[in-house]
């Protein structure tokens, strides 16, 4: 074991993307951009549709509209941000983050499509407090409820209930040095 510090030791050049590999990755990141924007628009007016002369007409409150809406945006936005993201993932990939199976993928998706689900019901009871308060402050509070959802996510242990699949976990050249 070495006491030198991290600031001696010599470090490998870091290879500089090319031209064509600029371009991709701008492409790829309107590419995700556009769809996390279309895929709001989508859910949003497809809950438009559910709400006003749909089957959820009788259970949301005229005040409660915009507390679906603000779920739609975000359960639309979620899913057209990750859905290119799994997608290049699947075929992409180096020694450092392999690519992702098809099996992952899969559980990914479903992941996000289960977190949407849980965003929409956030919202949807969000939505019961348009009978009580006024339109306004039922948008500002679903925002929050909406936004902050995925907090009580984040705090259970996924990986003792083994559902982690690794993503803290160091791979590659990176991972070795940690080690020793």
């Amino acid at each position: 074991m070495s006491a030198e510090s991290g600031a001696e030791r010599p470090k490998a050049p870091r290879p500089q993307r090319s031209a064509a590999g600029n371009v991709a990755f701008g492409a790829g990141v309107l590419l995700v951009l556009a769809t996390a924007t279309l895929g709001a628009f989508a859910a949003v007016a497809l809950l438009g549709r559910a709400v006003d002369p749909g089957p959820l007409s009788n259970m949301v409150p005229d005040d409660g509209h915009n507390a679906l809406i603000v779920g739609g945006i975000a359960a639309g936005g979620l899913t057209g941000l990750m859905l290119p993201v799994i997608l290049f993932g699947m075929v992409r990939g180096n020694e450092d983050t392999p690519r992702v199976g098809p099996a992952a993928a899969a559980r990914k998706v479903l992941a996000v499509l289960v977190f949407d689900v849980l965003l929409l019901v956030v919202s949807l009871l969000a939505a019961q407090l348009g009978w009580f308060l006024p339109g306004q402050l039922t948008t500002v509070v679903a925002v929050f409820a909406v936004g902050f959802s995925w907090m009580p996510l984040a705090m259970v242990p996924w990986e003792r209930l083994g559902l982690g699949d690794g993503f803290g976990k160091l791979r590659g050249p990176s991972a070795s040095r940690q080690a020793q």
